[in-house]
């Protein structure tokens, strides 16, 4: 295990923004202290606990966009200590962090602890989106799984974040068969034309469609 080159680690950029508060020998020391290039036993542990994490991605046009991805305790997996992954489940059909890993194989992710409260953040370069079933196997209901190489790891300061008290799971985590509840948007009847024939049908199963203005009602009550 090793710490980035300070230089390499930090931007133009980032190093006129620590010149202009005299910060440039606390960002050394940080860096020095906390960044390295390996997941050990301590961020290993904490990853591997986390049901959700947030994932930074970029397309090819530099616009960056963040995700919530929630699953099971250990929706990361960290794999050895310089390679992690992750599932993508059923989504809306954009493909957003899909699309950008593909475009620009950079990749950030933050791992929070609402209730210490605590935080990692891992930098990592996409080595593979794939379908392999012995990976996708690791989370029941997966579509694809991203497999990243760690380029930086660190414990970030959590004074800013403020406790939550976990109240439930989501109902919409896979089960241990890929099986999961229909989400209301998709039985919203302007999407109707557009979805898989498997999604309609399932649609019809769960008493029909519904309105637009159905579907704010039950977002907005937390029932969607």
């Amino acid at each position: 295990m090793s710490t980035p080159e300070k230089d390499a680690f930090y931007t133009p950029a980032h190093r006129r923004a620590q010149d202009r508060f005299d910060a440039q020998p606390l960002a050394d020391r940080v860096v020095d202290a906390i960044v390295k290039d390996e997941i050990d036993d301590f961020y290993g542990a904490f990853i591997s606990s986390r049901d959700f994490f947030f994932l930074a991605t970029v397309d090819a046009e530099g616009r960056p966009t963040v995700s919530y991805k929630g699953g099971a305790p250990g929706v990361v997996a960290v794999v050895d200590p310089t390679t992690i992954a992750f599932p993508h489940f059923d989504g809306n059909g954009m493909f957003l962090s899909v699309g950008n890993a593909e475009d620009t194989g950079k990749i950030g992710l933050l791992f929070i602890d609402l209730e210490t409260p605590n935080r990692i953040r891992l930098q990592a370069d996409v080595e593979r989106v794939t379908d392999d079933p012995v990976l996708l196997a690791r989370w029941p209901g997966a579509s694809l799984v991203t497999v990243a190489k760690v380029e930086t790891v660190f414990h970030n300061c959590g004074r800013y974040i403020h406790k939550h008290q976990r109240v439930e799971d989501s109902r919409y985590v896979p089960d241990a068969d890929g099986s999961q509840p229909v989400p209301a948007w998709k039985r919203i009847d302007v999407v109707q034309d557009v979805l898989t024939d498997a999604d309609r049908a399932r649609t019809t199963a769960e008493g029909g469609t519904i309105t637009f203005e159905d579907y704010v009602g039950k977002l907005l009550a937390g029932t969607s």
